[in-house]
């Protein structure tokens, strides 16, 4: 599969190098780093991703870039995405190609009518773009890890097979879930956005133990390793959060006095009340 991923940045980039990474490594998705190419406004940015992978294709056209593409990855801003739709729809033939924007809270139907714009006078292109298999799909950073958790929704009359296909692709970069649209919102909230409220959680880990006298690299690296340690657990066993807690409160213990303490101060509100901020 030849994949052009337009942008370059945090999360354009995570892709990338998540992609590459499992082509190093092997698959039958991306067999080669030079099916990969990847566009950036400046040669500087491109400079830096190829000092790490110098196989992948590099470009500043993104119109000449997408044209091999079986899979066409939008990773720009939001506001960027009607110029660069505008930009490439010539380029792209939609019996072969599919086109994957990461654009928060742009959807398929706006996507569409950004393909569209413009077109009614030139029915050829009308027609292509009306038929083009579009998906709204969010990544996080983890993606350049291969422990992404992104989340995928197709327009109205998308073939099966080219789900199948952007399904496959972004299992490179690690889970995937394909929902209805209504629910790219939350997905977005809990993985794309909750990555960071996570990060959050482990910085506060990291201040306790420096006020409990460790060095912060020491407490970084303990808190890091409390966390893989608690999803591993849960991973290998199949527990549920509450009942992988039963394991570590005994009666009168200390565990229980520290999440009571968080009971205390609201910590599962806050929680609930942070990941659904963005919803509002």
């Amino acid at each position: 599969m030849k994949v052009t991923i337009i942008g370059a940045g945090n999360m354009g980039g995570a892709l990338a190098k998540g992609f590459a990474k499992a082509a190093q490594k092997g698959n039958d998705i991306i067999e080669n780093l030079s099916d990969i190419c990847v566009t950036a406004k400046t040669q500087a940015t491109l400079d830096r991703l190829s000092a790490q992978f110098p196989e992948i294709n590099t470009s500043l056209n993104n119109a000449e870039a997408v044209r091999n593409a079986d899979v066409i990855i939008l990773a720009v801003k939001p506001w960027l995405i009607k110029s660069v739709a505008v930009e490439i729809r010539n380029s792209i033939d939609p019996t072969r190609q599919v086109v994957c924007s990461l654009a928060a809270s742009i959807y398929t139907k706006q996507l569409r009518e950004f393909f569209l714009e413009g077109t009614s006078g030139v029915s050829t292109l009308n027609l292509r773009m009306s038929t083009l298999p579009l998906f709204y799909c969010m990544p996080n950073i983890a993606a350049e890890f291969g422990k992404s958790m992104t989340f995928v929704t197709a327009s109205n009359n998308t073939p099966a097979e080219a789900t199948e296909r952007v399904e496959k692709l972004f299992r490179l970069a690690g889970d995937v879930s394909v929902v209805e649209e209504r629910m790219m919102d939350s997905g977005l909230m809990m993985a794309g956005c909750g990555i960071a409220y996570v990060m959050r959680f482990l910085r506060a880990m990291m201040e306790a133990g420096v006020e409990m006298g460790f060095y912060p690299k020491e407490a970084q690296r303990i808190a890091m390793q409390t966390m893989e340690g608690a999803v591993k657990l849960l991973r290998e066993t199949g527990l549920h959060p509450e009942a992988a807690i039963d394991l570590v409160t005994t009666p009168g213990g200390i565990s229980i006095k520290g999440l009571n303490e968080l009971d205390h101060a609201g910590f599962n509100s806050a929680i609930v009340r942070c990941i659904k901020a963005g919803l509002k």
